[in-house]
């Protein structure tokens, strides 16, 4: 009996249990928040649904014992991005919420891998691992999934491809310093950096950055438009938490603590990594431009940087 619980009610909380739900990623969720008239009824809601997808049973509580024996607890409980705010500027009251939170995690759900979402997700990433204690395999964050489901997406719109067929990645900082790795990129089996296609959009430079500059601001837009992004991190943590319980072996850029990975250390980022029940199995060292070697170097001092101020 697979059992995910996911901390915090709130818009993205209540997105990942839907997801999850409707994919029919476990058998058990249990949603927790403090809020107890918001939880239950998210649950209420989410129950009254259950006729139209696979059987599951989901229950919502303000009892942090409602998430015990999880197979993965998902973290998403914080303080919302407000327009205009980075996600490092959420930093200081999110790791307070940390710092009250996994110890009553790690009591009721000892064996649980621990997956964060709250936002900035790489620092929370590596304080939770720190709080807790755990391997680092254990303990990840959703990192650029998201990020790199809006490259994908964009990239073929512009070239008129169906988005399953473009393999590229975002990594780095869930954030402004993230980095598009271009020269892995491929679509089918041709690399994008070479595709020329008859009838088909080329890929100039002056597109390359247009895409770019679309994915590290969309979250800035869609904040701005509707107050917070829910639907797509929804579907990035369900097919996170399929990966994790369904032991696919899946690659995906999730946000670990890395030593030695291209000479950085001691920091969490996100790059292409190999996961399963058992977490992060392993991070792959792609081939990098001498370039994307450089951001990927300052995209971890950024966030190293971040993490220090906060004393960890």
């Amino acid at each position: 009996m697979n059992k995910i619980a996911i901390i915090g009610a709130g818009a993205v909380g209540a997105t990942i249990a839907y997801a999850a739900m409707i994919r029919g990623v476990a058998k058990q969720i249990a949603l927790y928040d403090v809020n107890r008239s918001k939880v239950e009824a998210e649950a209420l809601d989410l129950n009254h649904g259950l006729q139209f997808v696979p059987m599951a049973t989901l229950e919502g509580s303000d009892d942090i014992g409602v998430c015990a024996s999880s197979d993965v607890v998902v973290i998403t409980a914080g303080a919302k991005q407000k327009p205009g705010q980075t996600r490092l500027e959420l930093a200081g009251a999110n790791v307070e919420l940390c710092r009250k939170l996994v110890p009553h995690l790690l009591k009721v759900a000892p064996d649980a891998l621990l997956l964060v979402v709250t936002n900035p997700v790489d620092v929370l990433t590596y304080v939770v691992q720190k709080l807790s204690g755990l391997p680092t395999r254990r303990v990840f964050g959703s990192g650029t999934v998201l990020d790199s489901s809006r490259f994908r997406f964009l990239l073929a719109r512009h070239l008129n491809v169906a988005v399953q067929n473009v393999h590229a990645f975002i990594a780095g900082e869930h954030g402004d310093s993230e980095i598009p790795l271009w020269s892995s990129a491929t679509v089918g089996a041709l690399p994008l950096m070479q595709w020329s296609v008859p009838g088909r959009a080329r890929l100039a430079e002056e597109d390359r950055k247009h895409i770019f500059d679309n994915v590290r601001n969309a979250a800035y837009h869609i904040i701005q438009g509707k107050g917070a992004t829910n639907y797509a991190i929804g579907l990035a943590t369900a097919q996170i938490l399929e990966a994790v319980l369904h032991d696919e072996q899946r690659v995906l850029p999730v946000s670990s603590r890395v030593e030695g990975y291209l000479g950085i250390s001691d920091v969490c980022l996100s790059v292409p990594s190999i996961v399963n029940r058992g977490g992060v199995e392993a991070v792959l060292e792609v081939p990098l431009s001498d370039s994307e070697r450089e951001g990927l170097k300052r995209s971890a001092d950024t966030i190293r940087q971040t993490i220090r101020t906060l004393g960890f």
